[in-house]
């Protein structure tokens, strides 16, 4: 199961309903923002994985963008040149691209914002993402990164629940973020958005770091997880669950090829499953339970 710091529920006691999207009236919709940022915010490529992911099976279609001359330094982050359809090569130029999408069967709209941590001026650049936000009408703003961290590769992702709105904090029994240190452009834009008056909340999938290199199956795949159960909206996500096991099944073999490597995710595994011990409560379990069940709802034809 996947896990998340913050949950403040009581062991054994009957989960609460996560209400991260307020009701609205028959007829109306809820247009959430979630952005990812390649670099810094992004071991592994996890994050920004997961937002491609879930545009691609969302189909959506991009309404905007933000011009890369004004926000990054083009020696540190290079175009690239590429063939298109038609074999002439293209320059492709880094930029942030916003794209917009409908949950399917539900009254979500998604806004995607995908894009590199700028070079230069941070204040503008966010500032700029919420004038685009506003227009689009943005109810709430989720925040997507991944981190490096000391976790074994062959027990569930952790992605850890943070926000800095007392009312949402509440909704979800989330602890406020203890970190103090450098911050990357995910950290500036949710201070913005708060500031702002829209409802932020910040996930954080934790990646192995002796497996760092891109891609990791296996974290998008928990922040996806902890993506559906904040929208409330069942996500296809098979295909990406068979490239986590077979990426699970590479990092094992080549742990048991170096035996410093295998006794130290032996170690991880301990330290995390002693760590673990408490979860295995009526609230985890029944946590888990309602998540077959709706999986198994989506499955019957």
């Amino acid at each position: 199961m996947n896990s998340f710091d913050g949950d403040t529920t009581e062991p054994g006691a009957a989960p609460e309903q996560e209400q991260f999207l307020l009701p609205v009236a028959d007829g109306q919709r809820i247009t959430v923002m979630l952005a990812a940022f390649e670099g810094w915010n992004d071991a592994g490529e996890a994050a920004s994985d997961s937002l491609r992911y879930l545009n691609k099976v969302w189909g959506g279609k991009k309404v905007a963008s933000i011009d890369a001359d004004e926000y990054y330094d083009f020696q540190f982050t290079r175009p690239t040149v590429r063939r298109n359809a038609s074999g002439e090569r293209k320059i492709k130029w880094p930029s942030t691209r916003i794209y917009k999408a409908a949950a399917p069967d539900s009254n979500v709209d998604v806004i995607f914002v995908q894009g590199i941590e700028p070079s230069y001026k941070w204040r503008a650049y966010t500032a700029e993402l919420l004038v685009h936000a506003e227009a689009l009408k943005v109810d709430y703003v989720v925040l997507v990164g991944a981190l490096l961290a000391d976790v074994p590769h062959s027990r569930p992702i952790p992605v850890s629940t943070s926000s800095d709105d007392a009312p949402l904090r509440e909704r979800l029994n989330l602890e406020p973020s203890q970190y103090e240190g450098p911050v990357g452009i995910v950290g500036v834009l949710s201070e913005v958005a708060l500031l702002a008056g829209i409802p932020t909340l910040s996930l954080w999938a934790a990646v192995p770091h002796y497996v760092a290199q891109a891609p990791s199956p296996k974290a998008q795949l928990a922040l996806l997880h902890r993506v559906e159960e904040l929208l409330q909206v069942p996500l296809d996500t098979h295909e990406l669950a068979e490239e986590a096991a077979a990426w699970e099944r590479g990092v094992d073999e080549l742990a048991t090829e170096d035996p410093e490597i295998a006794a130290y995710v032996r170690q991880l595994e301990e330290a995390k499953d002693t760590a673990d011990l408490p979860e295995a409560s009526g609230e985890s379990i029944a946590r888990e339970f309602e998540r077959y069940l709706k999986r198994r709802g989506r499955d019957k034809p």
